[in-house]
């Protein structure tokens, strides 16, 4: 069995239970955050998420997992067979991480601390979401998935995105980022009715107080160092 470590208030975290869950796996959750010492005994930056698998492998880096899945468990596959086709659902993932998904990241700690970011920070990420919002434009389909006909890796990764963008350019930008792609509002409301997707929603809003908590706590203890 598959042990998946870290906390479900994490949108990465999230998206690999997502793709373990879609192809049936069994898994065990273990509860952890990141920055502790348990947790870098398994992974080398001290990140989750993180899985070890059942001969004792120990795997961080969320891209790297969901491959290493998908290789040691063909069955439901989530990539396409065509190699164009393969390479066209990881752009459309790696762009998401890198113009959607670390941009909206940096909002983080402005949010849980209540303040505004400063106009330099908000005028810099609207201009990397803005490169992501013309690129996934010009790539997503929406027909009726990401890629094209068929659900693939990108639905799942791009979904576990878009709640960061969604949060925290909301809250902090008052933009709503996904409207800007055409057909991106609609496919992430379909994408958040499926069964796996509403008990992973489920145990993230579980999750939220206690992780909330200490994020806050270790802003207090930045700002009095």
């Amino acid at each position: 069995m598959i042990t998946l470590h870290g906390f479900a208030a994490s949108n990465y975290y999230n998206l690999v239970k997502h793709v373990l869950l879609y192809k049936g796996i069994p898994i065990q959750e273990n509860l952890i955050y990141g920055g502790s010492d348990e947790l870098l005994t398994i992974s080398p930056t001290g990140k989750v998420p993180v899985i070890t698998t059942p001969e004792g492998l120990h795997i961080s880096e969320s891209s790297v997992i969901c491959d290493f899945i998908e290789e040691t468990y063909p069955t439901t596959p989530l990539y396409p067979e065509s190699s164009a086709e393969r390479a066209v659902v990881r752009q459309i993932m790696k762009i998401a991480e890198l113009y959607f998904e670390l941009p909206s990241r940096r909002l983080i700690p402005y949010a849980f601390s209540g303040t505004e970011a400063p106009e330099s920070v908000t005028a810099e990420v609207r201009q990397v979401l803005n490169r992501g919002i013309t690129a996934l434009s010009r790539l997503c389909q929406f027909s009726p998935w990401i890629a094209g006909e068929q659900f693939t890796m990108a639905d799942i990764y791009v979904y576990y995105v878009n709640t960061i963008v969604s949060s925290f350019g909301a809250s902090q930008l008052g933009w709503d980022v996904l409207a800007e792609v055409p057909g991106m509002k609609a496919w992430n409301d379909y994408m958040s009715q499926s069964d796996i997707a509403q008990n992973v929603e489920t145990d993230r809003l579980a999750n939220m107080p206690e992780f909330i908590q200490k994020v806050k706590a270790q802003i207090q203890a930045a700002n009095a160092a």
